[in-house]
């Protein structure tokens, strides 16, 4: 199914180069406020790390 997906964005993009400019724009924009603003990234972080983080403790309390 993922591969179907991504055939079909990589198509969309292909086809329309500029979707690809304005997909583009939007992830540089998010890279750029990442970068400048830190509590944005911790948080980024935090959610990422966060499935981790239970395991280990409900681990240590088991």
């Amino acid at each position: 199914m993922m591969r179907i997906i991504f055939g079909i964005v990589l198509g969309l993009l292909v086809a329309c180069p500029t979707l690809a400019a304005v997909l583009l724009a939007i992830v540089g924009s998010v890279a750029v406020a990442a970068a400048t603003y830190p509590p944005l990234l911790a948080a980024a972080a935090g959610i990422w790390a966060w499935p981790r983080i239970t395991r280990r403790v409900r681990g240590w309390v088991a």
